[in-house]
């Protein structure tokens, strides 16, 4: 069973990580930026080889990868040098290429990530359907009840917020904290719209709307899949976003967040528990499922503006479109280092708790 598990985390997120490098090696080689290394992992090299003057690796520890391009952060290559290999057709080093070029380059490693998420959302949309938002039963004397929603009703907004999943509506009745929802919906083909004030539940502290799914499911056409494989990447970003909001907020706790040993031990045990209640092939669906979700979420979590992340490197790089020139290397390379340190102190800690949790 561990076995499985590593392997199985190993081929999920691998290819994450991989699709979000290959989005700065494509973009990069196709700005013309030599790139001296693409390894997938981290720490201590397994094997490696050349490839169009690129150096590919293994490296020993399943997480993590790097597309390393000559004269980033100092690595490899004067000037001199770098016109010369690209006088041979080699390219040029990062910091000679123009700014929006390598706005792209680093742009492109979540961007793609959002391409792998929609490219496996379509897959499961064909294969899976959709659950639709349909109210399955209303509960007697609920909020829904006194609202007016009855069995069937189609729910299509929350407030300004689109619905298109019934699973949309659960998050966002699990997150109320009792505020007044607005509640877009049809029935028999006709468009209402009522006011929901959810119940509190003193035993299960948290508040109700009063609804069940209807388990209603679409299958989908061939254009339907693009749509709701679209929804679907849609739903992760909000889910994501509002996860940040509640950390920033406080209302996380260490134990709701999971590093590299958490997320493993999340795959195998979705993977044991799809494949125990419903088979091999539901089990393969669930980890293209968890696909969608770490590639969403390692998208969403580079672009934020946080020094040596991709976002925090674009913010470097807007800077100078402003100024007109770049900001000195050697103070932006101190600000990303520092942004390392605490990103490395931030890892452990999540990775001791991840363990901790384990041995519980």
């Amino acid at each position: 069973m561990i076995i499985r598990t590593i392997i199985l985390f190993i081929i999920v997120f691998g290819l994450v990580v991989i699709s979000h490098e290959l989005g700065h090696f494509l973009i990069g080689r196709k700005n013309g930026i030599r790139v001296v290394e693409f390894a997938v992992g981290m720490g201590p090299t397994l094997f490696s080889f050349m490839a169009g003057g690129t150096k590919c690796s293994l490296k020993l520890l399943p997480f993590g990868g790097a597309c390393m391009f000559e004269g980033e952060d100092g690595l490899e290559g004067e000037n001199g040098i770098s016109e010369e290999r690209a006088e041979a057709g080699e390219g040029v080093a990062f910091t000679e290429a123009g700014v929006w070029a390598r706005i792209a380059t680093v742009f492109a490693g979540p961007f793609f990530n959002f391409i792998l998420a929609f490219l496996v959302a379509v897959v499961l949309c064909v294969f899976t359907g959709v659950d639709l938002p349909v109210v399955g039963s209303v509960m007697e004397g609920s909020a829904a009840s006194e609202a007016g929603l009855r069995q069937g009703d189609v729910i299509t907004k929350i407030g300004h917020e689109p619905i298109h999943f019934y699973r949309e509506v659960s998050i966002i009745s699990e997150l109320n904290q009792g505020e007044t929802m607005e509640i877009t919906y049809e029935r028999n083909g006709e468009k209402a719209v009522t006011t929901l004030a959810p119940q509190y539940s003193e035993e299960d502290g948290r508040y109700y709307m009063g609804i069940t799914n209807s388990l209603e499911y679409l299958e989908c056409n061939s254009l339907q899949v693009f749509q709701y494989g679209f929804y679907e990447v849609e739903y992760w970003v909000k889910l994501t976003y509002k996860s940040l909001a509640m950390l920033v907020k406080g209302k996380v706790s260490k134990d709701d967040m999971a590093g590299p040993v958490g997320i493993a031990q999340v795959v195998g045990e979705s993977y044991d528990l799809a494949e125990k209640n419903y088979g091999t092939s539901y089990a393969i669906l669930t980890m293209l499922k968890i696909v969608v979700l770490l590639s969403v979420n390692l998208g969403i979590m580079n672009l934020l503006p946080i020094p040596a992340l991709d976002g925090g490197r674009l913010v470097f790089m807007l800077v100078e479109v402003v100024r007109g020139k770049p900001v000195p290397p050697e103070k932006e390379g101190m600000v990303h280092f520092a942004g390392l340190v605490v990103l490395m102190v931030l890892m452990v800690f999540i990775m001791y708790n991840d363990i901790m949790r384990l041995l519980r």
